[in-house]
């Protein structure tokens, strides 16, 4: 997909952003910073021993392609994670959401 950037518009990669129980509701979008070359999604479903309820949750952004690993779902062009992703890791979802807090 090519397009023509306007003055004060910046060209470059954007992907739907979230953290949350409903895939559904993850319709933010987000211009992702140069160094990112991907959209991702995650989602993690699992227990929390502490409350013995089920976690079921879904996370979106930008990536960069050495980081899709596991069972992160990574995909190239413009809001191209609007999937419902699957993958069972809890620790991956806060090691992705500390790196995006990271550069954000």
């Amino acid at each position: 997909e090519s397009r023509i950037c306007s003055c004060g518009e910046l060209c470059g990669l954007r992907c739907y952003t979230c953290t949350a129980a409903d895939p559904k509701s993850c319709i933010d979008t987000k211009a992702c910073a140069f160094a990112f070359d991907r959209c991702f999604s995650l989602k993690v479903v699992g227990e929390m021993l502490s409350h013995i309820t089920n976690l079921n949750v879904v996370t979106k952004g930008c990536q960069t392609s050495a980081l899709c690993v596991g069972p992160v779902s990574c995909c190239e062009g413009n809001l191209c994670n609007s999937a419902i992703p699957i993958g069972p890791s809890a620790i991956l979802l806060l090691v992705s959401s500390a790196i995006l807090n990271f550069f954000f």
